[in-house]
């Protein structure tokens, strides 16, 4: 693999800028732990997800630090990101294994807009441990066409754009997930519009919503599957939005729903403006097995 000329070099580099201060907390003890604890903790599970807040540099940094924990415990990840989308997995492999460069890599693949400082180094450390890399979401143009039309805009499509999303759609719209959604979106109703178009405006976002967490969770399971063979099969880290993880709904609760017998840990990474007066509630104590407090907003 040709990158791996460097790869000495690069994790050493990485590692010099992964660490932030933080607090964890332990939700199944009720008490506060150390982040190597965790991360010995997580390595023992078969899928780990971890929710972060986007755009927040610290917690980009304690992302990649995740990987750095497991992988000095001598486990194999699969990385799985929100962040990219399953029409770029083809040219994700080349650029993994040294077929493409870079900026070939990123003129296809749609990457956001902070990927060079947000997701870059997971991918470099990936790259540098010889680890896949999932790309696990909806192609943000099915996701919006789902928006405006609702999963009736799925019925005309191919047999080659079905690949794209989850075969799999279980979008309830009585369930805690799209009540939850309901109050983060706060209905966004247009100005005169009756509670009835409100609803079935707010519906169609669930199901755009919805069809990202089955299609994430779905390449999740996929990835799994095909990773165990061996002793050791690898631990599969998937980083996304919180929303898609806290509480255990959303991409993780679709994923238990296709690995009832998988251990699966979710993270929840949140900034915070004073590490020192952090008083864990009864939220935190639901959202995940861990809570990590970062040096942050």
């Amino acid at each position: 693999m040709k990158h791996l000329a460097f790869a000495t070099l690069l994790s050493t580099a990485l590692a010099a800028q992964s660490y932030v201060p933080n607090r964890v907390f332990d939700t199944g003890r009720g008490a506060f732990t150390d982040f190597e604890s965790m991360a010995a903790d997580l390595a023992k599970a078969d899928v780990v997800f971890v929710g972060e807040q986007h755009d927040d540099p610290n917690t980009h940094r304690l992302e990649l630090a995740v990987l750095e924990g497991l992988a000095r415990r001598g486990r194999k990840v699969i990385v799985s990101l929100e962040m990219f989308e399953r029409d770029a997995q083809e040219p994700l492999e080349h650029f993994l294994m040294g077929h493409m460069t870079e900026e070939e890599f990123l003129k296809v693949s749609r990457p956001w807009p902070r990927y060079a400082t947000d997701y870059k180094p997971l991918v470099d450390f990936a790259i540098s441990k010889e680890w896949a890399v999932v790309a696990a979401n909806v192609p943000r143009p099915i996701a919006s066409e789902i928006a405006k039309g609702g999963l009736e805009a799925l019925q005309p499509k191919s047999a080659e754009d079905r690949k794209l999303f989850a075969a799999d759609l279980k979008c309830p719209v009585d369930d805690a997930y799209f009540t939850r959604f309901a109050e983060a979106m706060g209905s966004h109703p247009a100005p005169g519009a009756s509670d009835d178009a409100a609803r079935k405006t707010t519906e169609r976002y669930y199901f755009s919503q919805c069809v990202k967490d089955e299609t994430m969770a779905e390449s999740i399971a996929a990835a799994f599957a095909a990773s165990r063979a061996g002793d050791k099969p690898p631990l599969i880290v998937h980083f996304n939005g919180a929303f898609h993880s806290d509480y255990r709904l959303g991409t993780a609760a679709r994923v238990a729903r296709r690995l009832p017998n998988a251990r699966i840990n979710v993270v929840n990474v949140r900034p915070s403006k004073d590490l020192d007066a952090i008083v864990a509630t009864d939220a935190d104590r639901k959202i995940g097995d861990y809570v990590v407090f970062t040096a942050g907003k």
